[in-house]
């Protein structure tokens, strides 16, 4: 379980740190470049103390695909992104993926 608290936390660093590279302008601000900074460091950071516990296929997968979609969840709401009926489906199935590996796969620490 501490495996998976550990995925949480870089999960939300990089989301953090994704979010705020929009915001650095090209890296000429120097608050929301900072926060890229420190927020990938802490989000590969976490992600490598995962992965003593998660397969890496798994944990890199859940990391990319919920890091996808609370990205663009977050685009839409901060910077007006516009999500048509494609992109909602197809975020519906990266989530549903993501699951599935997660509880059906036999690699997967259950």
């Amino acid at each position: 379980m501490k495996s998976w608290l550990l995925l949480s936390v870089a999960i939300l660093t990089e989301v953090v740190a994704t979010s705020a590279l929009k915001a650095s302008d090209g890296f000429t601000k120097i608050v929301p470049s900072v926060l890229v900074i420190v927020g990938y460091v802490l989000s590969f950071y976490f992600l490598s103390l995962a992965l003593k516990g998660i397969p890496v296929g798994v944990a890199y997968a859940t990391w990319a695909g919920l890091g996808i979609v609370l990205i663009t969840l977050i685009a839409w709401v901060l910077y007006g992104q516009k999500l048509d009926l494609g992109a909602l489906v197809g975020m519906g199935f990266i989530l549903i993926g993501v699951v599935i590996m997660n509880l059906f796969s036999n690699v997967t620490p259950h």
